[in-house]
């Protein structure tokens, strides 16, 4: 772990289930990348896009608070389909901030991105890796695999990443384990408690979130489950005599959503957890729409789960 904190690199890779001409075309398209560059919650406006070795991409991204950042990438290398070398970060009045190498390559059908960010000192690369995460950089892969998933399947979908120091194994316990799931799971500020567990293929749970003040219910079916990769389950809310419910403060929410978290090995002791949300069942066009809306605020639940996950796995070390 001391050794991989030192680098001067910082290393992203993700796999999206789609060939590797449309993430190509994804990334390299103005109008496509549109769609999805920039941490959720921004949008861009491509002034000018040559693609080419010696070419430059200048844009303007817009943050949601209406802050304006002008940048201009710089390429150096341009492989089609294949590799992406270039400068980010800089503009006419500033030096960029580091170098990016991402390379696509098909496996099974589906795209590997592997991005390397370099920068010129490992403290650089530190400070860099904490201000991606207080601003959700992470996110912009999230956001090219739900503008994927709906090119490709036309579903709308919610997903988010986190890399843990942990083991796998000690991911998936995380994740299946009622003890450990319920330390962590509920929003910052609630506590959650289970009232009936059996997480296993086929199994339900019963549980209740609370804040001190107001008490939420739900329950879950878990449809599929492969130690130590996969785990699918279905959630609902529901009353305290478990019958289903809608979402107390959301009555146009989607009643059933579907759950999908996807473990990978990252090193020895490092794991990537992808949770992936989607509706499930019938769904009318008002509750699909209110689902698409909420992904910041589906960002930001998620992330205080993630950071209590963080919180809790250190203190079993």
């Amino acid at each position: 772990m001391a050794a991989k904190n030192k680098s001067n690199e910082i290393k992203i890779s993700r796999i999206y289930d789609a060939p590797v001409k449309l993430v190509w075309d994804a990334w390299t398209d103005p109008k496509q990348v549109a769609q999805w560059w920039g941490p959720r919650g921004f949008t861009i406006t491509t002034h000018s896009k040559d693609l080419k070795p010696g070419g430059h991409w200048a844009y303007t991204m817009h943050g949601p608070d209406g802050t304006d950042y002008e940048n201009k990438t710089i390429y150096h290398e341009v492989e089609k389909y294949s590799r992406l070398v270039y400068d980010h970060g800089g503009n006419d009045d500033r030096p960029p901030l580091f170098r990016v190498t991402v390379e696509f390559a098909e496996v099974k059908g589906k795209t590997k991105m592997e991005m390397t960010m370099t920068l010129p000192t490992p403290e650089a690369a530190e400070e860099t890796r904490k201000f991606i995460k207080q601003a959700s950089g992470n996110s912009t892969w999230d956001r090219l695999a739900e503008y994927l998933a709906k090119e490709t399947e036309g579903k709308e979908q919610f997903v988010i990443n986190r890399t843990f120091d942990a083991p796998i194994s000690l991911m998936y316990e995380m994740w299946t384990n009622p003890k450990h799931f319920s330390q962590w799971l509920a929003p910052a500020g609630f506590k959650m408690e289970f009232i009936r567990s059996d997480i296993r293929p086929g199994g339900n749970t019963f549980y209740f979130m609370t804040n001190g003040d107001a008490k939420m219910y739900g329950k879950a079916h878990y449809l599929e489950m492969e130690k130590p990769h996969l785990i699918k389950y279905t959630q609902q809310f529901a009353d305290e005599k478990e019958n289903t419910s809608r979402h107390p403060m959301a009555p146009t929410w989607p009643e059933t959503m579907l759950t999908t978290v996807v473990l990978s090995e990252e090193g020895p002791d490092q794991t990537r957890v992808t949770v992936t949300w989607e509706t499930y069942g019938n769904v009318t066009p008002e509750e699909l729409e209110t689902f698409v809306k909420a992904r910041t605020g589906m960002t930001q639940g998620w992330t205080g789960s993630f950071d209590k996950l963080e919180d809790y796995l250190a203190k079993q070390a």
